[in-house]
């Protein structure tokens, strides 16, 4: 199947700028936001496509779309994930881009969103074939070359997302550095330490997951010593969560990743489900467990449910049935508005993806930081500084939750966007 026929493939899943402008919307009529300020923060300044050839492993020539999209960079310079993956559109680059603008608010830092991607198969999920190490290298020097123009250190700063390894951030920076011709680490973060990576970002998304689970524990009077933990999305992210909050003595009962899902009233050691993974390459017939569906999943009964996987996860269909008592999203906008407000209704208490995500954030930053620097932090002092600001935001949030009666979304946006839209209010529109 070839990359154009991927893209007619893609979900039919609602609309993922419809889903963050809509958010958006619900945080400025609840500020009041003047309509000068609605119009500019609602809509992206920036999007390039690019299309562009690639030598495949058998000889043949194939051409791929890629994008990049910048949100508003009135707080600093862009910042966003990529991801290679055949769902990657410009609806979704869109909202990816948004969402990135107030994950960076909330916790102050001065960056913008970006996002962007490539719309291809690595794993071969829709091809049958999954991408050669050499084909993967070809695809990411040609798509860094070509969005060469709008990407650096003080204008866009990378980061790797959905099927991006650190081989492949690696050859980013390399391609980046080769072109403007001394070694830039600082244009990518989630590189590997060898060449400028940072403590911890290898967990720092599960270590985000772990922290705001505890301040909502406290919140919620949680016990979180055999808590019945649900993970969706048994990636990097979802594995890291499920082995912090195994630690918290939580009882992690299923798992899920691309290859399939599992349950075990017993609860599973994160760390031999990993082994077991890395050594089978897939999560099918793991001992002592039973198989499931991907969607049956979301409605276990349990106490904590991490979606760690793709967005679009929890609808107004399957909103009703869920059966968790607390929502982590992890993942890039897996609940939709219509779900929002069914979860609340139902006094579920969902934590948004801009807090989950938070140390994410956060770990890019103090890279980026670092390498602009030549001086790199301990791994205890990492941990310390990314603990004190997603706290803090987690507790900021909640206050302005309960001053306004509202879900922990619409607040976290209102004190991100607030925040944005002062600094365009200040800067004003040139010329």
């Amino acid at each position: 199947m070839m990359v154009q026929e991927m893209k007619m493939e893609m979900t039919t899943a609602p609309s993922l700028w419809d889903v963050a402008s809509t958010q958006f919307h619900r945080a400025a009529d609840t500020l009041n936001l003047e309509d000068k300020l609605r119009v500019i923060l609602g809509n992206v300044k920036r999007e390039l496509a690019v299309n562009f050839p690639v030598r495949m492993s058998n000889g043949r020539t194939q051409v791929f779309t890629g994008y990049r999209a910048h949100h508003n960079v009135n707080m600093g310079p862009a910042r966003g994930g990529i991801r290679f993956h055949p769902n990657v559109n410009p609806d979704q680059v869109r909202a990816f881009a948004m969402l990135n603008t107030w994950r960076a608010a909330i916790v102050s830092v001065p960056f913008g969103g970006a996002s962007g991607g490539v719309v291809c198969d690595p794993r071969g999920q829709i091809t049958g074939r999954p991408m050669t190490p050499r084909e993967l290298e070809n695809l990411t020097r040609r798509f860094t070359t070509e969005i060469d123009f709008i990407i650096g250190p003080q204008t866009d700063i990378l980061v790797p997302e959905v099927n991006i390894t650190p081989e492949i951030v690696a050859w980013i920076m390399d391609t980046y550095s080769m072109h403007h011709g001394q070694m830039v680490t600082s244009v990518v973060t989630g590189k590997p330490l060898a060449i400028g990576g940072s403590a911890l970002r290898d967990e720092a998304g599960g270590l985000g997951v772990k922290i705001v689970v505890e301040a909502a524990a406290r919140m919620l009077a949680m016990n979180l010593q055999d808590a019945r933990v649900v993970i969706q999305g048994f990636g990097n992210t979802g594995s890291n969560a499920a082995a912090f909050l195994h630690e918290l003595g939580a009882k992690v009962i299923a798992v899920s990743d691309v290859s399939g899902a599992m349950v075990s009233e017993r609860g599973f050691d994160p760390l031999e489900v990993e082994r077991y993974r890395v050594r089978n390459g897939t999560l099918e017939g793991f001992p002592q467990s039973d198989s499931l569906t991907e969607e049956a999943i979301l409605e276990l009964p349990c106490d904590i449910l991490v979606l760690a996987g793709l967005e679009n996860q929890i609808n107004a269909t399957n909103a009703p049935r869920i059966q968790a008592k607390l929502i982590v999203e992890a993942a890039n906008l897996p609940t939709t508005p219509e779900a929002d407000d069914i979860l609340r209704e139902r006094d579920v208490l969902l934590i948004p993806d801009l807090l989950a995500n938070a140390a994410s954030l956060m770990l890019s930053y103090f890279e980026w930081v670092q390498d602009l620097q030549s001086f790199f932090w301990t791994e205890h002092e990492t941990r310390e500084r990314v603990r004190r600001v997603v706290t803090d935001a987690f507790v900021d949030t909640e206050a302005m939750a309960q001053r306004h009666k509202i879900n922990l979304r619409t607040a976290g946006l209102m004190i991100a966007i607030g925040r944005v839209a002062e600094a365009t209010r200040l800067r004003g529109i040139y010329p």
